[in-house]
């Protein structure tokens, strides 16, 4: 064994006349231990949002969305849609027709998006999962049903369920006209609600009908915002991305889910990210305190020292000594805090120690998610920052060595 290892490992492991060094070591190594644990039950929990926001996300975001470069609307007629509406790889071809409207209910008005949709998009079996009342209908006999977001809701207070006052859509004529009267400008229907669900913020302050209702609100016959293609399982969705644009050539643009969301999906990196380097200056400020026990560490052991030195001993392994001492500390703090994050996830995945309201979520449990890139991260992050303090430490440990050998 090394002989610095060795000596480091004793210092470490005896009791005697050290007890100030191993109660600031122990606390030093408590500090690395909590920074630990947090780091992996913060990333693991922030894997478990995120995984939960974007399976919500995924009820109405398809696999690939299909939209004209220029302009707000094509025709979705084309020889080339038809033959990929019966392609084999697809499991929901969903026609889409979108914009901002206003919308009136018992006096209260809001400007918000309504979605109209063609059958395909009701082959989703995940769509119930959304619903906080009512029920996801876009028809009730002959008439068309809307399902409003949580935003559209609570901000027009509407009653679902009663037929009693219906929701009144207001949409600008496309062509110009010539009257006194300023609704003669606007096209109104009207629709009942027949549920609301709740996703995410910026979905929830849409409306979804059936997609005859917004061709006459719009007077938009033919044309539609976007095709929805959800694929069957089991297929790369990146590879027959790549193929459809290839194939569909430069009009047109495919995006899929994570494109149609980048705002969602860098805020939940940055949130991360940002928690993750919070947490490693708190590991950081943990590593002071081992520096600071390794120098009452040395001016204890100050005679050790120079007995050392004497019997040959150079500053190399004096040095080593200490950083070695310093290493341990952080390395069974670090392990330690590993192996208590861990414990903590499984009992959480298990038994839903933290639960949170308010989303949908198995048994109201706070959502986590480990993964073994985040564990392997933590503990490369606390290596580095171990060695840097362990190497401040090493360094002042041979600062006016030739006073210690006075001592002898």
């Amino acid at each position: 064994m090394n002989t610095s290892i060795y000596i480091a490992r004793r210092y470490l492991l005896s009791g005697k006349k050290m007890h100030v060094v191993n109660i600031i070591s122990g606390i030093s190594m408590l500090g690395v231990l909590i920074g630990t644990a947090a780091m992996i039950i913060l990333l693991s929990v922030f894997n478990g949002l995120e995984h939960v926001i974007i399976s919500l996300n995924s009820n109405f975001s398809p696999d690939l969305k299909i939209e004209a470069k220029l302009g707000k609307t094509f025709d979705p007629h084309s020889p080339y849609f038809s033959n990929l509406h019966k392609d084999a790889r697809v499991f929901s071809f969903t026609e889409v027709l979108q914009d901002k409207v206003v919308v009136q209910y018992r006096g209260k008005t809001y400007i918000g998006r309504i979605k109209g949709v063609s059958d395909g998009f009701l082959k989703n079996s995940r769509l119930d999962s959304t619903i906080i009342e009512g029920e996801f209908s876009l028809h009730a006999g002959k008439s068309p049903m809307a399902v409003i977001g949580v935003i559209v809701h609570n901000n027009l207070m509407i009653n679902i369920g009663s037929n009693d006052y219906p929701m009144q859509i207001f949409s600008p004529r496309r062509a110009k006209v010539s009257s006194i009267n300023p609704g003669d400008e606007f096209i109104t229907r009207d629709i009942y609600p027949s549920g609301v669900f709740s996703i995410q913020q910026e979905d929830d302050d849409t409306m979804i009908v059936p997609i005859e209702f917004t061709r006459e609100l719009f007077e938009q016959p033919v044309e539609v915002s976007s095709i929805d293609i959800n694929l069957k399982k089991g297929l790369d969705v990146s590879a027959v991305q790549a193929e459809l644009q290839e194939q569909i050539g430069n009009d047109f643009t495919i995006k899929n889910r994570q494109e149609q969301n980048t705002a969602l999906y860098h805020t939940l990196t940055y949130e991360k990210w940002a928690v993750f380097m919070i947490l490693a200056f708190v590991v950081v400020i943990a590593a002071f305190n081992i520096i600071g026990s390794l120098t009452i560490l040395v001016i204890d052991k100050r005679k050790d020292i120079a007995i050392l030195t004497s019997l040959g001993a150079g500053k190399n392994l004096i040095q080593g000594i200490f950083f070695f001492e310093g290493l341990m500390i952080s390395l069974i703090g670090c392990l330690s805090g590993i192996v208590l994050g861990w414990v903590f996830c499984i009992l959480q995945q298990t038994y839903g120690l933290i639960q949170v309201g308010g989303m949908n979520v198995p048994n109201n449990a706070y959502p986590v998610n480990m993964k073994l890139s985040d564990f392997v991260l933590v503990f490369f992050t606390v290596l580095a920052i171990a060695v840097l303090a362990s190497g401040i430490s090493a360094r002042l440990s041979v600062k006016g060595l030739d006073d210690i050998k006075q001592d002898l």
